[in-house]
């Protein structure tokens, strides 16, 4: 019997597609999500269509439960209230059919290692964060949806920036704060800023100046990101100078939030509309500039998880995505061309630096090394450790802090051992958590290629 089964499959596997889903597949031209509907009425009735619709599914079949994903996985190590990332992805996506079949994965950080590491190319991290989005359906933290506001939160905050500040480092309001509305009272926070990067763009006298002959290289456009814009408005200002120290004029349109924190939230509707809204505004400065940003996280929303984890495809979205360039990422490209002046000023410093997550995931190596190590005297110590343990809003939230400290703690004593005075780290919630956990001052790269280039102090303000 079991004999005659495998020879029938075998038979109905040779046999053309439209006759096996007339036999008892999908209907023809009837899609997956056609007849999931059909089936799920949850599925039906999801505002959140298309990671319901999609799931990655594509991928899922390529699983060989190699358990690499699970060997890799930084939460998994640091507790066992997470399933792992095979189990809440690809496994037990094969039961889902719309509903959720294991609650751990809430505790997935979406930091990516698990697809960056599969050697059969399941998304697994972008499973966990569609399947997540859908099980948070219907019951959203309020918490969870007042972090996620970053561009309000800037707004509100720079006009009395001394206040917060002084407000966010009492323990008895941050205590009040974690009962009430569930930021745990230790976690990391940005440090407020009494002006905005437009604030700084009205009031100062002009562009930077040009190095001694440098030729007009033309216009490019810069995205600030929320980060950037109102709290670490040092790095923007930093990039944009040497951006123009470079030739380059600088163009800085109106801009919003990218909605990568409602993203990786599960707010799914709100996030669509930032980036699709944001894109329009970066277009609306030149659809066929380079645009720049100094925020990778946020880069990397632009570039692929609006389109691989929501399903945005608009042609406006897609163009912007295409031309996304991390600061990095930009000058050691026009150092590879030939085109980026390298005599720089001598800064005798070993920097410890730790890639985040979300640059890892962007595929495009560790450019900042490079980079940072064209100036003479500076020796960079890579960090070689998978996570830090914020993940965006993850390591703020009461119930996930102690998981996310367990994370980073190998990336927090190998900072503490090794610094001269100074970390690097390329995306802001990433260096305010290792600022928060090391004492120790971070920066993005273009700090240290501001002050090479003479234009600043190696040790001048890092936020």
């Amino acid at each position: 019997m079991t004999q005659l089964k495998n020879n029938e499959a075998s038979a109905q596997a040779e046999e053309p597609t439209a006759a096996r889903e007339q036999a008892g597949g999908l209907a023809p031209g009837v899609s997956v999500w056609e007849h999931l509907a059909q089936v799920s009425p949850r599925i039906k009735n999801n505002p959140n269509s298309y990671e319901a619709q999609q799931l990655n599914r594509e991928s899922l079949d390529q699983c060989v439960k190699c358990t690499i994903c699970e060997t890799q996985c930084p939460v998994a190590k640091a507790t066992p209230l997470f399933s792992g990332p095979k189990f809440v992805g690809p496994q037990a996506e094969r039961f889902r059919n719309g509903e959720s079949v294991d609650h751990t994965l809430d505790y997935c950080s979406s930091c990516g290692i698990c697809t960056l590491n599969c050697p059969q190319g399941v998304r697994i991290a972008e499973i966990n964060s569609m399947a997540r989005a859908v099980m948070k359906q219907g019951h959203m933290p309020l918490r969870d949806r007042l972090i996620t506001q970053t561009e309000l939160e800037g707004k509100l905050l720079t006009p009395f920036a001394p206040v917060a500040n002084w407000a966010l480092k009492r323990k008895p309001i941050r205590v009040a704060v974690e009962k009430v509305v569930g930021v745990h009272r230790n976690a990391p926070m940005p440090v407020a800023q009494s002006q905005s990067v437009q604030g700084w763009l009205k009031k100062r006298k002009g562009p930077a100046a040009r190095r001694p002959g440098q030729p007009d290289r033309g216009p490019v456009v810069f995205f600030t990101g929320c980060a950037g814009s109102y709290f670490e408005v040092e790095t923007s200002k930093k990039t944009i100078e040497v951006l123009e120290h470079l030739g380059f004029e600088v163009l800085v349109p109106k801009q919003g939030c990218c909605g990568l924190a409602e993203q990786s939230n599960g707010l799914f509707n709100g996030a669509r509309a930032h980036v699709r809204k944001l894109c329009a505004q970066l277009n609306a400065a030149g659809k066929d500039l380079t645009v720049i940003s100094s925020s990778g996280s946020c880069a990397g929303m632009i570039k692929h998880e609006a389109h691989e984890i929501m399903g945005v495809d608009d042609p406006e979205g897609m163009r912007v995505g295409t031309r996304m360039r991390e600061t990095s990422e930009f000058l050691l490209d026009l150092y590879d061309r030939g085109q980026l002046p390298t005599d720089f000023e001598r800064i005798d410093m070993k920097l410890p630096y730790h890639v985040p997550c979300q640059v890892k995931s962007q595929g495009m190596g560790m450019p900042a090394i490079r980079l940072m190590e064209l100036v003479p005297g500076i020796e960079v110590i890579e960090s070689g450790e998978n996570c830090c343990g914020i993940a965006g809003t993850y390591g703020l939230k009461k119930e996930k802090f102690d998981v996310a400290q367990e994370v980073g703690k190998n990336l927090f004593r190998k900072v503490k051992e090794q610094n001269e005075g100074l970390a690097v780290c390329d995306t802001e919630t990433c260096r305010w958590q290792i600022r928060n956990s090391t004492g120790v001052p971070t920066v993005h790269p273009i700090h240290v290629i501001h002050a090479a280039y003479g234009l600043s102090s190696i040790h001048s303000p890092e936020v």
